[in-house]
C-alpha cells in the first residue's frame, strides 16, 4: 500500500513544530511526503482549538479537503481542535475518518494502521458511530510509544528559520484563556535534547532558531527551577556551532529575571527580539484578567530596554474584555503610546466556553470591540510607520528566505519564481516569521543567507532596502 502523507498546519507556531515532528515520526514509519493534498494517502490536519474563529478556520478547512477525498484516502483530525471537541469534530465534519489529539501525535503512524484495519467494517455500518467510539480512544496506551511530546526527535528543516518548541503546556490562571486545559500543566523539554535538536537544524543549514511555548520563560520551572531559561539559552550560543540568530518567542511579563536579560544582551547570536503578550496596559482589566499588573510591565520593559537600546519588542492586546469602559479603552491607547512597542497584535475579546471570562457578566458588544480594536491599530501604525522610517539610511542584517514581485505596494513571496528583476523577500532582527514584517531587498539573492543591506524607504510594517 502507498505511504503518502500530506500535513496542513493552522494555528500558531507551536503548531508548525508539531507538525514537523509529526512528518518525522511517519518518515520513520517508512511514509513518505506528498507534495499535494490530492497525491496523498492519507490527509492530516493539525487544527487549532484557541478562539472560536480559529476553530471555524479549522472546520472548513477539514471540510474542503472532505469534499475532494478519493477512495481509500484518509483524513485524519489531530491536534488542539480534537483535544478541546473529542468527537463533536467528527459530527462538524463526517468526512474525517479519525481524530488523534495534541497529546498523542507520537502515536501517529500506529493510528493510520488502526484506521486502514477498521476501515472495511467502519464503511459497512450504516452511522459509523461504533467505528467512531472505537476511533476516539486514540489508541490504548500500551500500544502508545514511551516518548513524550515534549522529547526531541529529528526533523527536517524547512527553510533557513526552524521553530524549536521547548515546552507544552500552560500553568498561567488567565481568565479568557482554555489553553491549560487543552494542553494540561506546563512541561519542560530536556535541556540536551533542546541543544540535539538545535544542532540537527542547523546541521541542515538552519540560520535562524526561534524558541516558543506557551510560556517560554516558564522553561524548567516543572524541575523546581526558576532561571532556567538563561542558562538554555547560554548552552546553544556556546555548544551550537553555526547558529547565526537565537530568537526568543512568547515571554511572561513576570517571568523576565534580570539573568535572562543579561543573557539576552550579551551574546550575539540572540536578537535583541522579544514577544511579550501584555494583553492590556489597563491595571483594572489585567486584574480582572489575572495578568501581572502594568506597574511591574512597565519595570521589566525599562530594563531590557536599557541592556539592549535597539530591543524590538512585539506584544498582543485584547480589546473588549468583559467590563472594559472606554475610560479603561482610553488606558490601552495611553499604554501604547506611552511605550512604544515595535511590533503589536490587537484581537477582539473571545468568548470561550470553560473560562472564567465566558461566564462573566457585561460582555461588550461586538460592535465597540470592532471599533475599539479599529482605533488600536490606528495608534498603533502611526507608532510603527514612525519607527521603521527611522531605519531609512541605516544598515541591517537580513535573513534572505525568498524571491517575489512587487504588485502595488505589496511584496508578493514566491519561492520558486525564476525571473532576473525579481526582489528578494528577507527578515531583519526585528521581525519574527509569519507574524511580523518584511524587507525587501531590491537584487535577487541567495535564498538561506544573511546579508548586510541599507533601508532606502519604509511602511507601516515593512522596509525597502538595498544590498550593500
Amino acid at each position: 500500500m502507498s505511504n503518502l502523507f500530506f500535513i496542513q498546519t493552522l494555528g500558531c507556531a507551536k503548531n508548525t513544530a508539531d507538525s514537523e515532528g509529526i512528518e518525522a515520526i511517519l518518515e520513520r514509519a517508512g511514509f513518505e511526503s506528498a507534495a499535494s493534498p490530492e497525491d496523498a494517502d492519507v490527509i492530516i490536519v493539525n487544527t487549532c482549538g484557541f478562539l472560536q474563529a480559529s476553530r471555524q478556520e479549522s472546520l472548513e478547512a477539514m471540510r474542503a479537503l472532505g469534499q475532494n477525498k478519493h477512495d481509500g484516502q484518509l483524513l485524519i483530525a489531530a491536534g488542539c481542535l480534537v483535544s478541546r471537541y473529542g468527537q463533536d469534530v467528527k459530527h462538524q465534519v463526517p468526512s474525517v475518518d479519525g481524530v488523534i489529539d495534541a497529546g498523542r501525535w507520537l502515536a501517529m503512524p500506529r493510528f493510520i494502521e488502526y484506521l486502514r484495519a477498521h476501515e472495511q467494517t467502519a464503511n459497512g455500518k450504516a452511522d459509523g458511530e461504533t467505528w467512531f467510539e472505537e476511533a476516539y480512544i486514540n489508541l490504548p496506551r500500551s500500544q502508545l510509544p514511551a516518548r513524550s511530546v515534549t522529547d526531541y526527535m529529528p526533523r527536517h528543516a524547512h527553510g533557513p528559520s526552524a521553530f524549536l518548541k521547548i515546552a507544552d503546556g500552560c500553568d498561567r490562571p488567565c481568565a479568557f484563556c482554555i489553553i491549560p486545559a487543552i494542553k494540561g500543566g506546563h512541561r519542560s523539554k530536556p535541556m540536551d535534547d533542546v541543544i540535539a535538536e538545535a544542532r540537527d537544524l542547523v546541521a541542515q543549514g538552519v540560520q535562524e532558531i526561534v524558541l516558543v511555548a506557551q510560556d517560554t520563560t516558564a522553561y524548567g520551572w516543572d524541575w523546581g527551577q526558576r532561571d532556567v531559561l538563561a542558562t538554555l539559552m547560554e548552552r546553544m550560543c556556546n555548544e551550537v556551532q553555526g547558529l547565526n540568530w537565537l530568537r526568543l518567542m512568547y515571554a511572561y511579563p513576570g517571568h523576565v529575571t534580570p539573568r535572562l536579560v543579561r543573557v539576552m544582551a550579551a551574546y550575539p547570536q540572540i536578537v535583541h527580539y522579544l514577544d511579550i503578550p501584555l494583553q492590556h496596559g489597563d491595571g483594572r482589566v489585567l486584574h480582572r484578567m489575572k495578568r501581572p499588573n502594568p506597574v511591574a510591565t512597565k519595570r521589566m520593559l525599562d530594563d531590557l530596554r536599557t541592556a539592549m537600546p535597539d530591543l524590538a519588542i512585539r506584544t498582543t492586546f485584547i480589546v473588549g474584555f468583559p467590563g472594559e469602559t472606554e475610560q479603561e479603552f482610553e488606558g490601552l491607547l495611553d499604554f501604547i503610546e506611552e511605550e512604544q512597542f515595535d511590533r503589536v497584535g490587537i484581537f477582539e475579546f473571545s468568548r470561550e466556553d470553560g473560562t472564567p471570562a465566558g461566564a462573566m457578566e457585561h460582555q461588550v458588544s461586538r460592535q465597540v470591540k470592532a471599533r475599539r480594536r479599529h482605533d488600536a491599530m490606528l495608534t498603533q501604525q502611526a507608532i510603527s510607520l514612525a519607527k521603521n522610517r527611522a531605519f531609512v539610511g541605516s544598515e541591517l542584517e537580513v535573513l534572505i528566505e525568498g524571491v517575489g514581485t512587487i504588485e502595488g505596494n505589496a511584496a508578493m513571496r514566491d519561492p520558486a519564481l525564476e525571473c532576473g528583476n525579481c526582489v528578494s523577500i528577507g527578515r531583519s532582527y526585528r521581525d519574527a516569521p509569519e507574524v511580523d514584517g518584511i524587507v525587501i531587498v531590491q537584487n535577487e539573492l541567495a535564498i538561506g543567507k544573511l546579508v548586510k543591506v541599507r533601508v532606502t524607504s519604509a511602511s507601516e510594517y515593512d522596509l525597502i532596502a538595498d544590498p550593500i
